[in-house]
């Protein structure tokens, strides 16, 4: 088959400029474009004579082993305490591994449904071939010209009907001729039965642990003939329009899938418009939130997409590449966690093995958390609904593990897990960590603190914070120096010389205190705005005293550890001990600046030894540099975020030296997204940061609808380098804090200026009006010289 593209631009609509466009089918699933409702979702390969939708469900993981359980184990931690406090990091880690570890794989694999294939009547050359997916109405299209005749398929996946809708229309009446088939790779552990009559085809399926699902599409042709054929397959000849709808339905939620595909199906109108209205109208309000512009390059957002990334390589100029990131990171965080169950995985919703990476697992010490950077300030809060749900959902089984395996009370999750609610220990050595609930928590806190919810607060925040605190309150034993610390401990996933391998467990790793001393701080904050548990906060304090303080080691770096151990592997491509700086806000220039300069030390040495060799692990780099001020040397990463690890459809991939090569991993993707969310707006301590670390090439632009906490929406435009314009809306009436570089501005409300405080701190503060708009202009000055 052979593809002239030439002439697509010419003879179709320029794709938009949050469109991704292609001039070639996928060749590889990883390069096909995803759509999703939260729930179910495909890949979408753009194929002329067949097409594929590799299709996926939520909730479709194997269960062989979801009722697994802990035994008590907490008898053997005094002696693995005692090696490990003495400095036998090895005996001590050894330990811990023999007694606390999971050493049999019980995290289950998430599955893929299977395909919807569509085989295409042999064609002449294919010619102005494109494949678009327009993240602003989440619609992925396929155009090409083929014997005279124009094709186009349209195909979108909608929560508003909790299906995937497919059109299949041509310019020349009878000219669709397809056979449409539903399959699933062959896999001895998983019966299929397939069926198909005059109007639908499907399946069945059951794997031997007893988890059943169904897939059924209804195919509704307009003109030409249908006949239906053995297994799950069906023709349809000479036909002038086609519509299939696809429902998915799992037995974790629905007892009966096939009869609830059948029966949801049936309330679903077979009409193409009416449908398409309905999705749009119910996802483009979320995504048109937020908008991010910059003054593009006209001829270079004419090229298809594999061509700018490869010219962007080349050190080409392409602002309008990084809105396009941006806005992807955007649609995905909607199609993978949007009224759904659970929470995005490693990769989303999105997968295609029976045995994926890491099993395409909940990933809690770094993954999950990533996932969710970008839904706050990208306001997009609906999103870590599942989130909230996971984390809740986890907490029954969780106290059990926790008490049967560290004799504490309170929660710790381990470092991996599946849907089924039981964070379990599940690789040797790898999960003697104990910090994934208080990291998780960090989310509920957000939501907080972005929204002023008091009744969320004491509903749902306090609640799983106060378990955290009291897993710590039992955790902390003291050392021989009177300090209360954490053992064992971990830094995920590091190792030093000396200690065990490939994760080495010690006392005290930096990441265990930077999460005790949220975790505490947030407890007695929580509790005074609720008025409760006073009593309590005088035990928090004790903790947050006798903690020990952030160190600085020998090369001035932020130690990763209590004791200021040789780093075995210097280009980790974890930087856990870096949170405080982000995606936390313990070290800034204002509270701990000597401890914000050795964390810049930490992650200056880390690169030098070719840190950031994953595509999370870049795009956490990134966001690092923008809370640093430095915005040339996060665009810089950013832009190595893009063209190394981004697939054709700017999937991010995870480098891998095994079989499986590059695949890929979604939390790039959204740290991708979070990181330059960053780079134009930072909202912490109080204070709302304009254009923090604007890079230099990003000239001229505009933000608008990001969230700031304190329930603030702020709009910013930009000229050479320097705000313009941007527009505060309080959701409650607080005081503002700004800090900005900008020369003179005046600050103004419904054209009256505002009385402003300067501080000696570089910042300014005004009053706000709830849902009334603060206008800062750059020219006009009452006070404001910055």
């Amino acid at each position: 088959m052979q593809f002239k593209h030439t002439d697509f631009a010419s003879d179709c609509l320029l794709p938009k400029r949050d469109t991704l466009w292609l001039v070639e089918p996928a060749k590889r699933w990883i390069d096909a474009f995803p759509i999703g409702n939260g729930s179910i979702g495909a890949m979408i390969f753009g194929g002329t004579d067949t097409e594929r939708l590799a299709l996926n469900h939520e909730n479709l993981w194997r269960g062989v082993t979801k009722g697994r359980t802990v035994e008590p184990k907490y008898q053997y931690l005094p002696e693995i305490r005692e090696k490990l406090l003495a400095g036998k990091w090895v005996e001590g880690a050894e330990l811990a591994t023999k007694h606390l570890s999971g050493h049999e794989r019980r995290v289950q694999p998430y599955q893929p449904v299977g395909d919807l294939r569509l085989h295409f009547s042999s064609r002449a050359d294919v010619e102005n071939y494109g494949r678009t997916l327009d993240l602003s109405t989440a619609i992925a299209e396929v155009s090409y010209r083929a014997g005279g005749v124009t094709y186009k398929r349209e195909t979108f996946a909608s929560a508003a009907d909790g299906a995937i809708i497919t059109r299949v229309s041509a310019d020349k009446p009878g000219a669709i001729s397809v056979k449409i088939e539903l399959g699933r790779v062959d896999n001895p552990e998983c019966e299929l039965k397939p069926w198909s009559n005059t109007n639908g085809i499907g399946f069945t399926g059951r794997f031997v642990e007893g988890i059943e699902f169904a897939v059924e599409t209804r195919v509704y042709p307009s003109g030409g003939k249908i006949a239906a054929g053995e297994g799950a397959n069906i023709q349809v000849s000479g036909a002038d329009e086609l519509l299939l709808v696809t429902a998915i339905a799992v037995d974790y939620n629905q007892p009966e899938p096939a009869k609830w595909c059948s029966e949801h199906l049936d309330k679903i109108p077979a009409d193409f418009d009416t449908l398409k209205e309905r999705h749009i109208a119910e996802y483009k309000p979320l995504y048109d939130r937020v908008s991010f512009n910059l003054a593009a390059n006209e001829e270079a957002e004419k090229l298809p997409l594999d061509v700018r990334l490869d010219n962007l390589r080349k050190g080409g100029n392409d602002p309008g590449l990084f809105p396009l990131y941006f806005n992807f990171g955007r649609y995905l965080l909607l199609s993978s966690s949007r009224k759904c169950d659970q929470p995005a995985n490693l990769q989303g919703i999105w997968n295609d093995d029976i045995r994926p990476p890491w099993d395409s697992d909940i990933h809690n010490d770094i993954n999950v958390e990533m996932n969710y950077w970008p839904a706050e300030v990208c306001n997009l809060p609906e999103c870590t609904e599942p989130l909230f749900n996971y984390m809740e959902q986890s907490v029954p089984e969780g106290t059990k593990i926790t008490k049967n395996l560290y004799g504490c009370r309170g929660v710790c999750f381990c470092i991996q897990t599946d849907i089924w609610g039981r964070p379990t220990p599940e690789a040797p050595g790898w999960d003697v960590w104990t910090g994934a609930a208080a990291w998780l928590s960090e989310h509920l806190w957000w939501r907080y603190e972005y929204s002023l919810d008091e009744k969320l607060l004491k509903d749902r925040v306090y609640p799983f914070l106060k378990l955290c605190a009291e897993f710590y309150e039992d955790y902390l034993v003291k050392d021989s120096l009177g300090r209360l610390v954490t053992v064992p401990s971990q830094s995920p996933e590091n190792y030093f010389a000396g200690g065990a391998t490939p994760v080495s467990l010690c006392v005290g790793a930096t990441m265990d205190f930077l999460l005790i001393r949220e975790v505490m701080e947030r407890c007695i904050k929580a509790s005074e705005i609720l008025g409760i548990d006073e009593d309590l906060r005088l035990k928090w304090h004790e903790i947050l005293n006798g903690i020990p303080p952030f160190q600085a080691g020998k090369f001035g770096q932020l130690q990763e550890w209590l004791d200021d151990h040789e780093e075995a592997e210097p280009g980790h491509r974890h930087v856990s001990h870096l949170i405080g700086v982000y995606p936390g806000e313990q070290m800034t220039p204002e509270t701990l600046p000597e401890m914000y300069k050795a964390a810049r030390v930490s992650l200056e040495r880390r690169l030098a030894a070719g840190g950031g060799h994953t595509g999370w692990s870049r795009s956490w780099v990134c966001a690092l540099w923008a809370r640093f001020l430095e915005g040339e040397l996060a665009y810089e990463h950013l832009v190595c975020l893009i063209t190394d690890f981004a697939t054709k459809s700017l999937l991010d991939t995870h480098p891998m030296n095994n079989e499986w090569g590059y695949v890929f991993e979604i939390d790039g993707n959204f740290g991708g997204t979070a990181a330059i969310a960053e780079l134009l707006m930072q909202s912490y301590g109080g204070t709302i940061r304009l254009l923090p670390a604007l890079p230099s090439k990003w000239k001229t632009g505009s933000v608008k609808g990001l969230r700031a906490k304190g329930g603030f929406t702020v709009d910013i435009s930009w000229k050479d380098g320097t705000l313009t314009e941007a527009r505060i809306t309080s959701d409650f009436g607080k005081p503002c804090r700004i800090i900005c570089s900008s020369g003179a501005l005046s600050v103004t409300s419904n054209g009256t200026e505002l009385p402003v405080e300067r501080d000696t701190n570089g910042g300014f503060t005004f009053p706000t009006l709830p849902d009334r708009a603060v206008v800062l202009k750059a020219g006009k000055s009452n006070g404001i010289i910055q």
